[in-house]
């Protein structure tokens, strides 16, 4: 039999031949054999462990602060992203940098995780180099509203309240999908990941904002790099060929359909072993979250 091993992206071939081998090992308990044919056997039947998932925030980095990495992806033209927010927390002088979606006058969609434990985030509208947005606003934690349901990975969705803003060419909202498309997987759809920063892991951040097309791919898959409790039904997933991917400082991001430009996903997670692995990128599943975003805001479609 034939199947995939994530980890190492090969493919491992077990034969029945092997398993027998493995039978007699044990009769003959000559221990150190039996252990490296046992790990073998665990790998290549899919007891292999899984990925680890972490927070793209969680990632380490040679400098800290904004931290946007869109690795290997292209430089965004004005207006060509007019939905994104940066978003710059604090809590008590230390500070990290998310993204963000508007899909209100009056609400920005992001990642629960960047929110945590922060006492406010300063809003950098209509921005393609980061030090010269449109125009900014800063709100407190009284303005962070968290899925209720958020731990670790899972439900990995917060709002932000701000201050009324007018839409034009360079700061809109970007349309959530619709109540009867919440079923919908997107699988091998082609969607768009936008974020400020970097070129590759580990190198210094820039200061345009990038953006990286990307294909979404099946539960299934995914689960088979991180497993199943962290790639669950709440998670939607892309493939990260050629090291095109999300990275530090994009949580929160968007994930945006190329057709018919929805909000399908919320940057979320990548694997430990960093932002050009090939593992793929994860992204909290809007659909599944569309009552609770349209109970809080009102915004529906």
């Amino acid at each position: 039999m034939t199947l995939k091993l994530p980890l190492f992206k090969h493919v491992c071939t077990v034969s029945l031949a092997v398993f027998n081998l493995f039978r007699i090992v044990l009769v003959i308990k000559k221990k150190a054999f039996v252990l490296l044919l046992a790990s073998l056997l665990g790998v290549c039947t899919g007891f292999s462990v899984p990925q680890t998932a972490v927070h793209p925030r969680d990632l380490k980095v040679e400098h800290r602060g904004i931290e946007g990495r869109i690795t290997n992806g292209n430089e965004a033209t004005e207006g060509q992203v007019p939905y994104i927010v940066g978003v710059s927390l604090n809590s008590n002088g230390n500070w990290w940098w998310c993204g963000g979606s508007i899909i209100g006058h009056t609400w920005v969609l992001t990642a629960a995780h960047c929110t945590a434990g922060a006492d406010e985030a300063s809003l950098y509208y209509g921005a393609i180099n980061y030090n010269e947005p449109a125009f900014r606003h800063t709100v407190s934690s009284e303005n962070f509203i968290r899925y209720p349901g958020y731990v670790g990975l899972d439900h990995d969705l917060a709002l932000i309240r701000t201050p009324h803003v007018d839409f034009y060419s360079l700061v809109n909202k970007i349309e959530l999908p619709s109540l009867n498309d919440r079923y919908n997987s997107y699988e091998n759809n082609w969607a768009q990941a936008s974020g400020w920063g970097a070129i590759y892991d580990g190198s210094n951040v820039v200061e345009d904002l990038r953006v990286v097309e990307v294909r979404v791919i099946s539960v299934s898959d995914c689960q088979g790099y991180y497993g199943t409790e962290t790639a669950t039904e709440n998670v939607i997933c892309v493939d990260t060929p050629d090291g095109k991917s999300t990275c530090q400082g994009d949580s929160g991001g968007p994930l945006v359909t190329k057709e018919g430009d929805k909000l399908i996903g919320v940057t979320s997670f990548g694997s430990i072993y960093g932002c050009q692995s090939g593992a793929p990128a994860g992204f909290t599943r809007v659909t599944n979250y569309l009552e609770w975003i349209k109970e809080e805001t009102g915004i529906y479609y």
